[in-house]
This record gives structure tokens, sequence and C-alpha cells, in this order.
């Protein structure tokens, strides 16, 4: 009697184990409708305006005028690419690429070590330091492009590119640190530990322990800047005044007349300026949430 009441009371307590993990097997299967529904929204969102500027580009001049917007282009043709390549679109392609170099360099060489210093130091002065600088983030570029235009014409920068690396990098700065930081707060401080008790220093902890780990965030410290560098339009437009420092977002206004514009060829010139940043984000795409999101594990 004893081992049959023993057997009957195991298998009330497994009956109702194995049906609530059926039960949650099941919830778990069910379709998401409303995040399907979603998706497909913002799907088209996206996709609209994508296919709009592919198709557009790749219209003559005078269908641009009488086809619909979202129609597909009868008779597609590359004219206006070659419009856009035979107007000093490489010149400014070459300069926007090295705007944007430097500044991912001058970012991540200035925001890494900073970042460091704010995690591992005690310092009151730095505690102070970091409050300061995330007030940048509540400051626009706008304001102060008054102070900037004068620090750069005193220091002779002016229709330079480095007018335009400078500020631009300064903008980039504050977000930058800030996602460095929230990553480096993750390391485990047993591994500071270990590298202090091996002899290294902390350039040699920054170069072989941080440097290593820290690498999504700087791919998503590198993307965010070169979104801002890439994109940028007040800095090149007050900073810089000759053809020859132009960069894309000034070049399309080559195509800007004085009665009109030349639509067609704008898309073409905007389709061609979006590929680097489209390849580097899906480049850089995997490590791009696992750094946007550091810090917010504990």
């Amino acid at each position: 009697m004893t081992t049959r009441t023993t057997q009957r009371l195991q298998a009330s307590f497994v009956r109702p184990t194995v049906t609530a993990r059926l039960l949650r097997g099941r919830r778990r299967e069910r379709p998401n409708l409303l995040g399907g529904l979603a998706s497909v929204v913002w799907l088209v969102i996206v996709a609209v305006p994508l296919y709009y500027l592919v198709a557009s580009s790749l219209r003559p001049s005078s269908e641009y005028l009488t086809a619909g917007p979202l129609s597909i282009p009868h008779h597609p043709s590359a004219a206006n690419y070659s419009t856009v390549l035979s107007s000093g679109f490489t010149r400014y392609l070459v300069n926007n690429i090295l705007v944007t170099a430097s500044c991912v360099v001058l970012v991540a060489g200035l925001a890494l070590p900073a970042a460091y210093a704010i995690v591992r130091s005690r310092s009151r002065f730095v505690e102070v330091g970091f409050t300061v600088m995330l007030m940048g983030l509540a400051i626009p570029a706008q304001a102060t492009i008054v102070p900037i235009y004068l620090m750069i014409t005193r220091m002779h920068l002016y229709d330079s590119l480095t007018a335009i690396i400078l500020p631009t990098s300064a903008f980039s700065l504050p977000v930058s640190i800030l996602v460095l930081t929230g990553t480096l707060r993750d390391i485990p401080g047993e591994l500071y530990e270990a590298m202090n008790l091996d002899g290294a220093t902390a350039w040699t902890a920054l170069r072989n322990l941080v440097l290593p780990l820290t690498r999504p965030a700087l791919v998503t410290v590198g993307i965010f800047t070169s979104l801002g560098a890439w994109n940028g339009f007040l800095f090149p437009l007050i900073l810089t005044q000759s053809d020859s420092k132009r960069v894309l977002t000034l070049g399309l206004w080559n195509f800007q007349g004085e009665h009109g514009a030349d639509t067609p060829a704008i898309m073409a010139a905007v389709t061609l300026s979006m590929l680097p940043l489209l390849v580097l984000y899906l480049i850089g795409r995997r490590h791009l949430l696992n750094g946007l999101t550091a810090g917010f594990g504990k």
C-alpha cells in the first residue's frame, strides 16, 4: 500500500508539471500577429521611399514629369548616373570619405581612453568632467555655430576639411563616450585585478583587455560617427567655400538651377552617396545592437 500510494502521489505531481510544460510550449509556438503586422508596416515605410529613390534615378527627365511617382520606369537609363559622375561627384565623394574616416579615427581614439578613465578612476575631477561632457548632449550644433566659426577663422582653418572634421568629431564624442562607458562597466573587475597582479600598466590593460572586449561598442561608435559625418550639412555649409572642399551634401546643389532642379540626377547622386553607408551598416550590423544595449543589463 505504501508503494502504490507513493507512486500515485508522484504521478499527481508529475502530470501537472508535464501539462504546464506543454501549455507553455503551445504558448511559445503561437505566432506574434501584432509583431508581424508591425514589421510589415515598417517594411513598407522603409521600402517605398527607397523604391522611389532608385526608380526616379533611372527615369529620363521627360518621363519623370509625366509618369506616376511609384510607377515602374518604362525606359530605364543610366544617363543620370553618368551626369552625376561627370559633374565632380568623385571629388565630393573623396572629400566625404576623408572627413568621415578622420572623424571615426579621432572619435574612437579619444572616446575609448576617456571612457576607460571614467570607469576606472575614482577622481572627483573625472566625475565632474563626465557630467559636464554629458551636458553636450543637450546643446544643438546650431546654437554654437557662431563661436565655432570664430574659432575656426582665428585658427586659420577656414575653407579646409579640418574645419569640418574638428566640430563634427566634437559633437560625436558625448554619445560615443556614453556608449563605451556602458560597455566598460560590464567588464568584470576580476579581469582588471588579474591584469594588475601580472604587473600590467593601465595602457597595457587598455590595449590587451579593454580593446578586444569593446569591439562591438567601437563598431557602434564608428557607425554613429560615420552617419553624422557623412550626412553633415551645417558645418560644410558655414566653414567651407571653395568647390574643391565641398562634400556630397553640398555637391547636390550643382543640380539645383535658378528656375528648377534636375530631380532624377539628384536622386542618382543620393543613391550613389547612400551605397557606402549601406555597405558599412551591413558589415557592422551584428555588433551594432550589442554596442547600443551595452550597460543596460545591470
